[in-house]
């Protein structure tokens, strides 16, 4: 195994998972071996994270030490952020109404999932409004916010005391050195969590198979090509164009994030390569300052695969109910996606926490959830991996738009990095 690259490794993984779950299809086995397997290595990479993002941050806010610098860096991200999850938005809606993939299914084939635990999520998380979210940013308490993992008040404390340590000159060169060598540390801690990446995704596939099939695709099927045949062509298209401008190659950055890219849409996890991402773009060339707080903030403000799906799916239920939304209504959608995509980033299972938000209040049936639930880990493996591209691909036009860009030639040592 010490011979094959992680991506080889993890592409065992994933096959013998399929197989496993295959042959142990709805029987308990599998869930009551692998679960636990699945789960620990899921908790290891959580455990990692928030360390990770809170002393890289401090470390490269501290070198930088520029409040005004740090703003418009600030400034140009949510802006940026905000354009391309809205460009999401209507590539999915718009593929939606060409493909018409909720169009002929007939209800009675499926199978219904229980939805109780979203719908009490959903009633228990307040709506919030953009406004609402940015004032949030700001923690009460900033242990709190590291215990709860709420990553957007993390980071704004990490700046904030990034900037505290620069601001006291010698004073905080200790305090400093403490956070580098904590980051230093957990990176050598990630890179050895990750030797266990393989067994974590055979573990999470096989259960995955083992309890819905790959029969529960078919009558589907429609559904998931449609969402995945968008998302590919937003990667290749949308984002492709968008690096073109900036200069970049989004190809070249697929083939740098191959092995991330595989591990997210194994495990439906983009915690699972966020240390890993960050690694590699800073050693593509953007610079620290910029890559430790693009990407944490993007897990909360640019997911453009899960808006993208959200808005598809938004549309396929009134399809397959039969309700014909007018161009006013689907505008609608759009604006009510635009806010709650972002209103209640971090709980979980997101997408489908927005998407009964979207629902209720655009006037679609929230029960034709219970009809896509049963393949939603599938389209999420989907969601998740384009998620890592377009947070990986804002980091490199934040530093481009900043000139801060240092393009690296020796691209192949570079997706080699552990």
């Amino acid at each position: 195994m010490k011979r094959l690259s992680l991506a080889s490794q993890i592409f065992i993984g994933l096959i013998l998972g399929i197989i496993v779950g295959a042959i142990f299809f709805g029987s308990p086995t599998a869930a009551a071996y692998l679960q636990p397997i699945g789960d620990v290595f899921l908790r290891l990479i959580k455990m990692i994270v928030v360390p990770i993002v809170v002393a890289s941050i401090i470390v490269a806010v501290a070198g930088v030490g520029d409040i005004k610098q740090l703003g418009k860096i600030g400034g140009k991200t949510l802006l940026y952020f905000e354009i391309v999850t809205t460009i999401a938005i209507i590539v999915g809606i718009v593929a939606a109404n060409l493909i018409q993939p909720g169009n002929g299914v007939n209800m009675s084939e499926l199978d219904k999932t229980d939805i109780g635990s979203y719908v009490e999520t959903a009633e228990t998380t307040e709506s919030k409004s953009l406004v609402d979210t940015l004032v949030g940013i700001v923690p009460t308490n900033p242990i709190a916010a590291v215990a709860e993992g709420d990553m957007l008040a993390i980071i704004f404390f990490s700046l904030v005391f990034g900037l505290g340590i620069s601001a006291i000159g010698e004073k905080g060169k200790p305090v400093l050195a403490f956070f580098q060598g904590t980051a230093d540390a957990m990176f050598y801690v990630t890179n050895q969590i990750m030797k266990f990446a393989p067994f974590g995704v055979f573990a999470l596939i096989g259960v995955t198979v083992s309890k819905f099939g790959l029969s529960s695709l078919i009558p589907l099927g429609k559904l998931v090509l449609a969402v995945y045949g968008t998302m590919i062509f937003f990667v290749i298209v949308v984002l492709g164009l968008i690096a073109k401008l900036a200069g970049y190659s989004i190809f070249k950055l697929i083939k740098v994030l191959k092995d991330e890219l595989l591990l997210a849409f194994s495990t439906a996890s983009s915690e699972t390569v966020l240390p890993r991402i960050m690694t590699k773009v800073e050693k593509l060339g953007c610079p620290k300052h910029i890559s430790s707080f693009v990407i944490p903030t993007g897990y909360s403000f640019n997911l453009d695969g899960s808006t993208l799906y959200q808005a598809l799916a938004a549309i396929f239920i009134a399809q397959m109910y039969g309700i014909d939304m007018s161009i006013g209504e689907q505008i609608s959608l759009m604006l009510v996606l635009m806010v709650t995509s972002k209103g209640i980033a971090g709980v979980p299972g997101v997408s489908f926490v927005v998407l009964l938000a979207t629902l209720g209040t655009v006037g679609l049936p929230i029960e034709g959830l219970a009809f896509i639930a049963g393949i939603d880990r599938i389209l999420d493996m989907g969601r998740t991996a384009v998620n890592v591209v377009g947070n990986s691909l804002a980091a490199i036009v934040i530093s481009k738009w900043e000139g801060q860009f240092n393009p690296v030639n020796d691209i192949e040592s570079i997706s080699k990095a552990s």
